[in-house]
């Protein structure tokens, strides 16, 4: 029943003598107490009530941001197996790059050791052909100097004075020793020296050209009191011939004088023809330095 009209039916009670004064007073009072108790339970209610709308609020506010929470780990998730996977693949090509780095750095190391061998190679090469051009100048030149001097000596040549031959790849005139000395003697016959003179008048016409002049005979042994071998002969004969040519005009730094006895024959000593051929003496035009060319493959 409302409290109100409680209250009213008391004071009713009151007015037409029902209900004592005392009792109406208790009863009084029981109503305030009563609608005290009804404001003070109205008021909990309502904080209650406000309370839990408040706490249905943040409830509501905790269970979106959980969801949101559920949401972004789902995504984080998502993201981690894509990152994942994506680095298993950067991971797999990093070592397929490795591999092929590898594998190029060892062609790499290849190639620039081919590279170096044919470089030493074509070094060489070239080295070569400058040497056989050198050789191939040195020969022109050689030949063209064995004309000039055959031209020069072709009347001597024709007479049988002289020859000019290539020994040993030098240029050599030969001049027999019967037409220069009598046997066993070193002093230069009149035929020989018109001979020696117009050898001398060539040799001064050949410029920055060294002679040695070498003395040969035959196996035939000598053994005087001047000559105790025909070493002794062959090299007395060859400074012999050294001075006739200084006489004549050829240049005394230019010229050596050599023996070489019965040692350096041109053929066998087993017939007088073959000992004659011994018997001689030679000029030799000495090669220059720069003719002095290492032809490659030659021993």
């Amino acid at each position: 029943m409302n409290l109100r009209w409680l209250v009213a039916l008391l004071s009713c009670a009151v007015l037409f003598g029902c209900v004592p004064t005392r009792r109406y007073d208790a009863a009084l009072a029981d109503a305030k107490k009563a609608k005290d108790a009804t404001a003070a339970c109205d008021a909990a209610v309502a904080k209650l009530t406000a309370e839990l709308a408040e706490v249905k609020a943040e409830l509501e506010q905790a269970s979106d941001l959980a969801e949101q929470r559920n949401e972004s780990l789902s995504q984080a998730q998502l993201d981690e197996q894509n990152l994942r996977a994506k680095l298993d693949e950067a991971t797999a090509l990093i070592e397929e790059l490795r591999s092929q780095l590898e594998r190029l750095g060892k062609n790499a190391g290849a190639l620039v050791a081919e590279k170096g061998t044919l470089a030493t190679a074509l070094a060489d090469a070239k080295k070569r052909l400058e040497e056989l051009r050198k050789a191939q100048a040195a020969a022109d030149a050689r030949a063209a100097l064995f004309r000039d001097l055959a031209l020069k000596f072709h009347k001597m040549i024709d007479s049988g004075e002289l020859k000019v031959v290539l020994r040993d790849g030098r240029m050599v005139i030969q001049l027999a020793n019967d037409v220069l000395f009598d046997s066993g003697q070193t002093t230069i016959k009149p035929a020989g020296q018109q001979a020696l003179a117009q050898v001398a008048t060539v040799l001064k016409t050949i410029p920055d050209r060294h002679f040695q002049v070498a003395g040969d005979t035959d196996n035939v042994p000598i053994a005087t009191s001047r000559f105790a071998s025909n070493w002794e002969l062959s090299t007395a004969r060859g400074v012999e011939v050294v001075r006739f040519l200084v006489a004549h005009g050829v240049a005394p730094q230019v010229l050596s004088a050599a023996g070489y006895g019965e040692f350096d024959p041109i053929a066998p000593n087993d017939t007088p023809a073959g000992r004659a051929k011994n018997r001689r003496i030679e000029i030799t035009l000495q090669p220059n330095i720069d003719e002095l060319v290492a032809v490659p493959g030659a021993s």
